[in-house]
């Protein structure tokens, strides 16, 4: 029998600089509004040239991860409902409800933690341990921590080693926190709350890390569930 083989192509270093940049952005670690270093100092970091690093900021500003302001520098990009992805105006197009974005979750991310239970590394594993860390110091500070959440549940994502699933959860998270960030705040406000979300995310991370992929299944399920009732709760208060 034939098969055909196609020889293997060595990764462009440009490819390896925007794939490093891309993960810190998905993983959370910089975060929308923060200014990137010069290209100069960029480039004495990664031990490559400018032209390597220019190639690398251009395929994130035609992805919508960065922005170049002239004069200021280079910027991640903060969302905000005039500049979603495609995937978010389409979503804000379809009326979508709470629930409706909560079932999509439940499918998505629960699948997400039981692929991460078998391949997550750690320094994913550490990404969720991070995350869960700035929550808690984001609160304690009085803010909501929503941006650490996210960091969260794209560790998890990012652990399945799967480019289209990390696509399209960043895509989601961004019309999530950015879109309906107004309906998100009645959640964090409480801080019984706070303390159940991290307690549940802590349950996720030592599934994920224990390999089980059943627990980790049910330990997301759980966590969307409460999120879930809570705002069946928050609906039934208002009728």
């Amino acid at each position: 029998m034939q098969v055909s083989i196609k020889p293997i192509k060595p990764k462009r270093i440009s490819d390896q600089v925007f794939d490093q940049i891309r993960e810190l952005i998905y993983r959370g670690k910089l975060k929308p509004g923060e200014k990137l270093m010069p290209e100069r100092e960029l480039a004495e970091a990664m031990k490559v040239s400018r032209t390597t690093i220019r190639d690398a900021i251009q395929r994130l500003v035609i992805m919508g991860l960065i922005v170049q302001k002239q004069g200021q520098g280079t910027f991640v990009k903060s969302m905000d409902s005039r500049d979603m992805t495609p995937l978010g105006r389409a979503m804000q197009t379809q009326d979508a409800s709470i629930d409706d974005l909560l079932e999509v979750r439940m499918g998505l991310e629960c699948n997400a933690a039981a692929i991460a239970s078998q391949r997550a590394d750690e320094q994913d594993i550490s990404a969720m341990a991070h995350s869960i860390d700035e929550m808690r110091k984001e609160v304690a500070s009085g803010r909501l921590g929503t941006e650490a959440d996210t960091g969260f549940h794209m560790a998890v994502t990012y652990a399945t080693k799967n480019p289209l699933q990390i696509l399209i959860m960043k895509n989601f998270y961004d019309y999530l926190f950015y879109g309906i960030r107004e309906n998100l705040a009645n959640l964090y406000e409480d801080m019984d709350n706070i303390d159940k979300i991290i307690t549940q995310h802590q349950h996720i991370m030592e599934s994920i890390k224990s390999r089980s992929s059943y627990q980790a299944y049910s330990a997301m399920k759980e966590h969307i569930n409460y999120v879930m009732d809570f705002f069946k709760g928050k609906s039934h208060d208002e009728l």
